[in-house]
Order: C-alpha cells, then sequence, then structure tokens
C-alpha cells in the first residue's frame, strides 16, 4: 500500500483563486485589502517569507505595504511603527515576521499589534477566543492544517470522532492545533519530549500531526496502518535538504494519507495568512 499524497500546492492555489474571487467583488464595492508586512533585520529566511507573502497579495490583488528595517532598529522605534500601522484606517492586516534580532523582545511585538489587524494569529485575546471558541484570528499554520484535512483526498478524510495525536506543544503550532481538532470534534492527544513511550502513543492515531522540528524523527514505528500523517516539520538533512519531522519514505508505504516535504503544509500557511487578512476586511466592514 503505498500513501495517498496531500497536495499542499494544489490546495492553496485553489484558497488563493477563491480568496481572488471575493478580493473582486470586494473591489467593486471600493474596498481594498490591505497588508502591511515588517521585516526587521537581513535573515535569508525571512527575506523569502516576505517575498512570498507579497506575491500571494499580488496575486489575489491585495495592496501590500512593505517595512524593510536594519538589523539595529530599536525595539522602541518598532512599537511606534506599529502604533501608528494600528492607528491607520486604510491597513487591514499587520504581519511582523519573525524571528527578531535578538535586542527586540517578541512578546512586546506580538502584544503590541491590534489583535483586530493580527493576521498570524499569536495576540493572547486571538489565542483566547480559539479557547473559548469565540470569534478571532488562528494562527495560519494549523489552520492550514484543518483545511488540508477537510479539502484533501477528495474530501474523504473525516476528522469527527478520530483519535488525533500531535507530537509538540509550542504556541505556534502543538497548542492551537489541539484547540482547533477539539473544534473539529476528534479525540485529541498532545505528545511531546517527557511523553512516556512516544511510539505506542502515536500507533494509536487515526491522524497523527507531527510538529517537533527534528528531521526524520517520526518513523514507520510511530505510524498506524492506514492512518493520515500531517508532517509540519522544515529541516534540512545531511545533504542540506529540505525534509519533514516524518521519515517520508518509509512511512509512505503505510500510511493511508501524507503531506509531502516541500510541498505540504508550507504552501497551506501563506494561504492561511490572506485568508485573515480577507476576514480582517470583512470584518472591519461590519
Amino acid at each position: 500500500m503505498s500513501a495517498q499524497i496531500i497536495d499542499g500546492k494544489a490546495i492553496s492555489a485553489q484558497i488563493k483563486d477563491e480568496l481572488k474571487a471575493k478580493t473582486a467583488a470586494l473591489l467593486e464595492k471600493g474596498v481594498k485589502v490591505t497588508l502591511a508586512v515588517v521585516l526587521v533585520g537581513e535573515d535569508p529566511a525571512s527575506q523569502v517569507y516576505v517575498r512570498n507573502k507579497k506575491r500571494a497579495c499580488e496575486y489575489i490583488g491585495y495592496n501590500s505595504l512593505s517595512y524593510e528595517l536594519p538589523e539595529d532598529t530599536s525595539e522602541e522605534e518598532l512599537l511606534k511603527l506599529i502604533d501608528e500601522l494600528n492607528g491607520r484606517e486604510d491597513v487591514d492586516g499587520i504581519l511582523v515576521q519573525m524571528p527578531l534580532p535578538k535586542h527586540i523582545n517578541e512578546k512586546k511585538v506580538i502584544d503590541a499589534i491590534s489583535p483586530d489587524k493580527d493576521v498570524d494569529g499569536f495576540h493572547p485575546m486571538n489565542v483566547g477566543a480559539l479557547c473559548i471558541g469565540e470569534e478571532g484570528f488562528v494562527s495560519c499554520t494549523p489552520a492550514g492544517v484543518i483545511q488540508l484535512l477537510k479539502r484533501g483526498c477528495d474530501g474523504k478524510i473525516d476528522i469527527a470522532g478520530k483519535e488525533c495525536v500531535i507530537v509538540g506543544r509550542s504556541n505556534i503550532v502543538g497548542k492551537p492545533m489541539a484547540l482547533l481538532m477539539l473544534r473539529e470534534n476528534a479525540t485529541v492527544t498532545v505528545a511531546h519530549s517527557k511523553t512516556k513511550d512516544l511510539a505506542e502513543v502515536c500507533k494509536r492515531a487515526d491522524i497523527l500531526i507531527a510538529a517537533v522540528g527534528k528531521a526524520g524523527v517520526i518513523t514507520k514505528d510511530y505510524v498506524k496502518e492506514g492512518a493520515v500523517v500531517i508532517d509540519v516539520g522544515i529541516n534540512r538533512n545531511a545533504d542540506g535538504k529540505l525534509c519533514g519531522d516524518v521519515a517520508y519514505d518509509e512511512v509512505s508505504e503505510i500510511a493511508g494519507a501524507i503531506t509531502p516535504v516541500p510541498g505540504g503544509v508550507g504552501p497551506m500557511t501563506i494561504a492561511m495568512l490572506m485568508n485573515n487578512c480577507y476576514e480582517a476586511a470583512v470584518r472591519k466592514l461590519k
């Protein structure tokens, strides 16, 4: 048996096309969706992410404002810019690209962004809204995983009532992922580095979501036959090639469905960021 591949590139393209049509309808009403992207310093990976976000904005028809600040920008200067963007009527979403230079407190920066413009879904008010089932912005990667599960395999993956194991408990992926899977009526276990018999716990999963950040750590010994495996990890292997947290070749032999790396969860993160920008503009209209 070879696993069905859940194609994140195709699903993200589908979401972007849907957003493009909805954005054109907003434009007819005279509403232009605007995302402000702030990049501090010269981190090469961050520059690639920012470029991809700008491209996605262009494709969908959003206006993107770009603020590329030098590495030595002070925390005070950055907070002042955020304050200014919070106050601008024409800005719907604000995204500050992480990681920030060491001298800037990331928590302070996240807290400074207006929850109504926090399209990354990291503000404590948005995280709290997710916890209690209220409207707010959901962190883009976990939101993307939900769309992969709902749209992948021709919509045949059922989440309700399934055993889901999430490996990893970060604030950006693991925790919000658990809350979203609960919202979809899965039975959820969050496993992590201190979990005893991790392989045994993972083997219970109908849906296994790996968000560890270690190349190839999830081997076939962790996977139940026929399980859906979602690989959130992005690592480089010994040859410098991009790879996930899942040992893809061996796991794809026993899994029912699997996401590749690259081309699985990655493209979905940007698609869901674009979706959050659209939602921000629509909520503002209301």
